[in-house]
């Protein structure tokens, strides 16, 4: 099998399964006052799935449209970076119970998947297309944490 589909599905997988076990929906979370237009708990992981396989597609693309070494290798830095910055936020909105430091980490995460839309046109410009709801998706999600922050005041809340 092609390096670039290992690592792609390498990649989903570690965000998806990670993420999913990050996510610890309890009764601290259940909680928080939360704004009515916040999609169903049900929605994230179908959500989720899709934007992180079509990023996957989108390094398999760009893999093969990349030149030379020094291509693939951002290519993996771009992801990688990505996918420590995606990785970071479960953890700190639903573990730490913290969504104000999530809050915080929230314009990394958006800023290395606006990289990947950017830089991956240059490999694929199908591949840049299919980051854009994974850009759509993180924007949405930013404006829902800042709405739980401001709904719920300071934190730590109770971990009740």
């Amino acid at each position: 099998m092609q390096f670039s589909i290992v690592f792609a599905i390498s990649w989903v997988l570690i965000l998806a399964v990670g993420g999913g076990l990050l996510t610890k929906i309890g009764s601290w979370y259940r909680n928080l006052e939360k704004p009515s237009w916040q999609p169903p708990d049900w929605l994230f992981g179908p959500a989720w799935t899709v934007i992180l396989g079509l990023a996957g597609w989108a390094f398999v693309l760009s893999w093969d449209g990349a030149a030379s070494g020094d291509e693939r290798m951002l290519l993996i830095g771009l992801y990688l970076a990505n996918g420590l910055f995606h990785f970071l936020w479960s953890p700190l909105f639903f573990t730490a119970k913290r969504p104000d430091w999530a809050l915080l980490e929230v314009p990394f995460l958006w800023l290395s998947v606006l990289a990947l839309c950017v830089f991956l046109r240059d490999w694929s410009v199908l591949a840049s297309w299919l980051i854009v709801p994974y850009l759509a998706w993180v924007s949405f999600a930013s404006i829902l944490n800042l709405k739980i922050v401001r709904l719920n005041g300071p934190f730590p809340k109770s971990a009740g």
